[in-house]
């Protein structure tokens, strides 16, 4: 009779015969069971290594064919009648990470957080875990979803270990508001951000701050974007994501913009409106220039003050114009007098 040595079965808690979605959804269950970032019993961080050396022969076709036949020496080379090596000198030895089978196997992703997040580090022992993890893609054709040539080299073959797939996350990205001073002279923002960073094991990560310094240079339009590459985070999977910052501009008590002119709205009264006025308008540096006009302010009638505005992205030595819009404020009632008096002046059409 074969020696079985190790029951992987048992270890996942599932039958001999169990089918490829039964092994997973085995993996999935205990794994997060025993995992020792949540699991602080004592002999956790050894159970959750014979989790992931059960499910690195069970789901390898060929690892798994010989464990069924001739158990756990067998395998390893030890235990086939007559002595000697494995079929075809075949010997198998666990050298896998059991945290990266497990990075793997959720495509990278923390579990917990998603998921268990809100129970202060605990989980129900008894959970069904295995739907939420499957409407995010996690498990697959191999560890994780990941291809079988990748994933049935876990666990080494031979002497080498194997290597993590890492994939790079889309860009964070930020809005960064500006004043229309800002824009006028250029300024430096700095900006502090939080990221993950992995620790010299290369598995566990560590959360830091750092500072970026954004050089807003003049007349910068609102949609620039400044990139500070791979400055997300890291984990053991994921290459760091680039770090986004798009400008937009803060609204302005004084002045609107439109791309590299200001707008500055002068309320009139409808008597200066008809007689000719001269208006006080103030610019972003803080001066005052005086627009005069005889004319009858039309609706819409705008005056251009040459240079006033904005510097031009790419010229910005030269600058937009200050836009001088009016608004005529019409008074809420006329006395009887003045009716006739208007009536008298103005013509009817």
């Amino acid at each position: 009779m074969v020696k079985m040595g190790k029951d992987y079965y048992d270890i996942l808690g599932i039958k001999k015969g169990a089918s490829e979605d039964d092994i997973k959804k085995a993996y999935r269950k205990q794994a997060l069971r025993f995992h020792p970032d949540k699991n602080k019993s004592a002999g956790a961080e050894e159970k959750f290594k014979e989790i992931a050396e059960a499910y690195d022969v069970l789901s390898d076709p060929k690892k798994k064919d010989i464990y069924d036949r001739y158990g756990e020496e067998g395998l390893k080379g030890g235990g086939i009648p007559g002595g000697g090596g494995g079929p075809g000198n075949f010997s198998y030895s666990f050298q896998g990470d059991p945290h990266v089978i497990f990075a793997e196997f959720f495509g990278g992703r923390n579990p917990f957080e998603q998921f268990f997040g809100g129970r202060n580090g605990g989980m129900d022992e008894d959970m069904d875990t295995d739907d939420p993890f499957a409407r995010f893609g996690m498990g697959g054709g191999g560890i994780g979803g990941f291809p079988r040539s990748f994933s049935s080299g876990m666990g080494g073959m031979g002497p080498h270990t194997s290597v993590v797939k890492k994939h790079q996350d889309p860009p964070v990205v930020h809005d960064l508001q500006v004043t229309l001073e800002e824009v006028l002279s250029g300024c430096t923002k700095r900006m502090k951000i939080s990221r993950k960073r992995l620790n010299p094991d290369g598995r566990s990560v560590r959360v830091e701050d750092k500072i970026l310094e954004v050089q807003i240079k003049k007349g910068w339009k609102e949609g620039t974007k400044i990139t500070f590459p791979k400055e997300g985070d890291e984990t053991p999977t994921v290459i760091p994501a680039d770090v986004v910052f798009v400008l937009k501009d803060k609204s302005h008590p004084v002045f609107k913009r439109d791309g590299s002119d200001i707008v500055y709205t002068a309320k009139i009264s409808l008597r200066d409106a008809l007689c000719g006025c001269t208006v006080n308008a103030p610019t972003l540096d803080g001066r005052t220039v005086t627009v005069s006009t005889t004319d009858i302010v039309q609706p819409g009638m705008k005056r251009r003050i040459s240079g006033e505005g904005l510097p031009y992205p790419k010229r910005p030595d030269r600058r937009g114009d200050l836009l001088v819009e009016y608004e005529v404020k019409f008074p809420e009632r006329l006395s009887q007098s003045a009716r006739d008096t208007i009536a008298q002046v103005l013509p009817r059409s």
